[in-house]
């Protein structure tokens, strides 16, 4: 049969799929056949700010909760007001090449102290179910499409059935138990924590935990407040001493609540309103309600990866040992993107006083966790949210852009008093007290503002909402480009300016002579990029506004000044203005590459020189430099969230068989038994951060699907081991859904539906048409360009 012929049966197949079904089971649903026996074993439910980790065992049930704003500390003032003053002799220092005595300049004049303060879990819900010890016929899964935890099993004759969710529209957590024979259900419900925190039950049997984080500590924190119901059908309900004891029922639904003081607000009335109305809607409207609402998002995008053996009929953590083991299953990483999606959707929610998702969402048991579990912004911070316009969850964008806006006011406090400036600055990490100040255990890096500007220009491409621009993306983008107006200095040996004193996250290099690393430097690499993209993004959207004036005449003027991304005497980019020896050749950051991706600065097609540049240097870092030395633990090769940007690198560069194999190796060697991603700790199993999870779902689809470069580019890198595949729903700039089918790695169709009018440009591997119109023929594949209309579908067809 010729191939044409083929593809005339193909799509009413695949297409059938996607008009009428989600896709399989496999692909949108973790299960197991026994009770987690450790945290990064449980299953995650969360609705943006409440949390909980199930770990679903039969006679004791543990759900590890969280609430977003439970957190140690208190704001502080942390600038070093009158810094600036000693960076020109720091600027000097460098520019002689004499990097020890710069840091040591920075680390007595310039740093803060170090502020103190953690994300912090609210509590335990522990279950008892006495005389569910021997069990049998045991299921635990989590159905992404429902965002519902269920738990079955069966002791003796009676099948026992758990269901947990986490509802948004209802603000509470939902635990139902039911049995399938009357009279079943005797247990005990506690809410304790391991420190400061009281709990108390009431004659109906409420129990209701108070405490603080940190309590009776110099860091106390929060004040938190939760409070369980219980809503059960037939048999007794008692409360005493803190446990809500259940006797012989029918059903039971237990509801909690939470909140803190963090937004300036006692919790305690608005927790009673949430439960008694979540007690009145009834269990069924209760579930149907958080499913509708969840659906409305997750649905949007659904994905299907074909390929041969895949052992979808296994539970997760059998098919993820089988993966590890090196057998193929593509169905397992369009599982592991769904669940980036579900992690987010879960994490990060629009709301007055949500705080967007953190370096672990919001699931997190540690009083004092890794990195106080906070937001990183010389990437971890941001990878969290790559996904969120290309897999068509913007709202969930929208915390994210609330953290931006209320950085700005401590941010300007920093810019001013510590570096002499006008604008904003965030430095590379804040709390949720928001400081942006420079702090010791680290040094000077003042670009995280203005990378998280790219978030707010990312989300007009994505959407052209020219009021957003306006309101809320232009006046920050502005006031971020103001500070690096101000920072920017001209390199005495070419006049270029420079960014500096900063560093090139979180690599050092080795001087001769000189016993210790060194990271400080004058124009690092990924500096000079960010304040490129940041002066290009400004114009542009004051072109779109219509502004003219002073500021754009400016920004225009220094960004022909900035001294450019280089090409060192190896073929890599240098990562520093001189080339100088890693000491870690396998580092974890791939600072020097943010303008392949995230940024868009160097493309194959449009910066052929500096893509290859960056291809040498990704392919050098990834390596390890060729050695086998270990420097670090956390280098490029085992840490998860790197390897998702290295997934999303290689596909920005078009390189799709090393995309797939950094893939692999993510879920591979960086995923736990839950698929929730960890990064190497020493002497653990690792530890949970979301950043790996969520950049290796968006880098899935950049392999998908791209858009940055003006264009829309169908199947840029897909893999041959995805030999057949479906995806609808993804987003492109330019506010474009796209649905997308393939065979033996080829289009077999695609679907663009525009919510503007506008001109669009297709490109794509294979001729094709796009109505009556032929592609023309370049050197990176087809290309037509048309003005598209709002609400229409244009289908892209490859010619036989």
């Amino acid at each position: 049969m010729r191939f044409a012929a083929r593809l005339l049966l193909l799509p009413l197949t695949l297409l059938t799929w996607i008009s009428t079904g989600f896709g399989s089971e496999a692909e949108v649903r973790l299960w197991y056949r026994q009770p987690a026996a450790a945290w990064h074993e449980a299953l995650p439910v969360g609705n943006g700010r409440l949390g909980a980790m199930v770990y679903g065992g039969a006679a004791q049930e543990r759900l590890q909760l969280n609430e977003a704003t439970v957190w140690s500390g208190r704001p502080g003032v942390y600038d070093r007001s009158g810094a600036h003053a000693h960076f020109p002799e720091i600027r000097r220092l460098l520019f002689e090449g004499r990097h020890g005595e710069a840091e040591e300049r920075v680390n007595r004049e310039v740093l803060g102290d170090r502020p103190l303060g953690s994300y912090q879990p609210l509590g335990d819900l522990r279950l008892t179910l006495p005389g569910h010890e021997t069990f049998t016929d045991y299921r635990r899964e989590l159905d992404l499409d429902r965002a519902i935890v269920r738990i079955t099993y069966r002791v003796g004759d009676t099948t026992f059935t758990r269901e947990v969710f986490s509802s948004a529209p209802h603000q509470v957590l939902v635990i139902r138990l039911t049995a399938d024979r009357p009279h079943s259900l005797t247990l005990e419900a506690t809410l304790g924590r391991a420190e400061g925190a009281d709990a108390t039950s009431r004659s109906d049997g409420t129990v209701v935990l108070t405490g603080q984080a940190d309590r009776g500590k110099p860091t106390a924190g929060s004040r938190f407040a939760a409070q369980m119901r219980v809503v059960a059908e037939g048999g007794t309900v008692e409360g005493k001493a803190g446990v809500c004891r259940i006797v012989k029922a029918e059903s039971v639904t237990l509801l909690l609540a939470a909140g803190t003081d963090y937004a300036g607000r006692p919790e305690g009335d608005r927790l009673d309103r949430d439960l008694k109305a979540a007690a009145a809607a009834g269990f069924p409207a209760l579930r149907d309600a958080h499913v509708n609402d969840h659906r409305r998002l997750f649905r949007r995008v659904s994905l299907q990866l074909g390929g041969e053996g895949e052992p979808t009929q296994l539970p997760t953590d059998d098919r993820l040992r089988r993966f590890q083991g090196g057998a193929s299953d593509p169905g397992l990483l369009a599982l592991y993107f769904q669940y980036g999606r579900y992690l987010l959707i879960g994490s990060s929610r629009p709301g007055s006083a949500n705080l967007p998702a953190n370096l672990q969402g919001i699931w997190n048991e540690d009083l004092n966790p890794p990195w106080f579990c906070g937001w990183h912004f010389d990437v971890n911070a941001q990878m969290i949210y790559w996904l969120a316009e290309s897999t068509n969850l913007a709202e969930c964008h929208t915390p994210l852009f609330d953290l931006i806006e209320r950085l700005r006011t401590p941010g300007r406090a920093t810019a001013r008093d510590v570096y002499g400036t006008r604008g904003f600055v965030v430095s590379h990490r804040t709390n949720a007290w928001l400081f942006t100040s420079p702090v010791k255990g680290l040094t000077v890096w003042p670009t995280g503002a203005a990378w998280l500007c790219q978030h707010l220009w990312e989300h007009y491409r994505f959407s052209l909402d020219r009021t957003f621009l306006e309101t809320r993306g232009y006046p920050v983008m502005k006031e971020a480009a103001e500070f690096l107006l101000d920072w920017l200095v001209p390199d005495p040996r070419t006049g270029l300016l420079l960014s500096g004193p900063s560093i090139s996250p979180e690599n050092s290099f080795t001087v001769p002579g000189d016993p210790k690393p060194r990271g400080l430097v004058m124009g690092p690499t990924m500096d000079q990029q960010i304040a490129a993209e940041l002066f290009d993004n400004c114009l542009a959207a004051a072109r779109v506004l219509g502004i003219d004036d002073a500021f754009t005449r400016e920004v225009q003027a220094k960004r022909a000044r900035l001294a450019p991304t280089r090409v060192g005497a190896d073929g890599r980019l240098l990562e520093w203005q001189e080339p100088l020896a890693e000491r870690e050749p396998g580092h974890r950051h791939m600072s020097h590459l943010y303008a392949v991706y995230p940024g868009w600065q160097i493309t194959p097609r449009t910066t052929p020189e500096l893509a290859e540049g960056a291809r040498k240097s990704l392919a050098f870092r990834v390596s390890g430099g060729g050695s086998t030395r270990s420097v670090n633990l956390s280098d490029s090769s085992n840490t998860g969230w790197s390897l998702a940007w290295n997934a999303g690198l290689w596909a920005r560069l078009g390189d799709a068989a090393m995309a797939q194999q950094t893939l692999t190796s993510l879920v591979g060697r960086a995923a736990f038994p839950n698929l929730m991603d960890f990064h190497p700790r020493k002497d653990t199993p690792g530890v949970f951060q979301i950043d790996g999870n969520l950049g290796g779902a968006a880098a899935i689809a950049e392999m998908l699907l791209q858009s940055h470069a003006e264009e829309i580019v169908l199947l840029p890198a897909v893999p041959p081991k995805w030999r057949d595949g479906a995806v609808t729903g993804l987003r492109a700039r330019g506010a474009v859904a796209v649905d997308l089918v393939w065979r033996q790695g080829r289009l077999v169709s695609a679907r663009l539906r525009p919510d503007r009018d506008g001109a669009l440009t297709v490109r794509c591997a294979l001729p094709f048409t796009v109505g009556k119109q032929r592609s023309r023929a370049e050197a990176h594949g087809g290309v037509v360009t048309w003005t598209a209309k709002a609400g229409q579908s244009y289908d892209v067809l490859p010619l036989p």
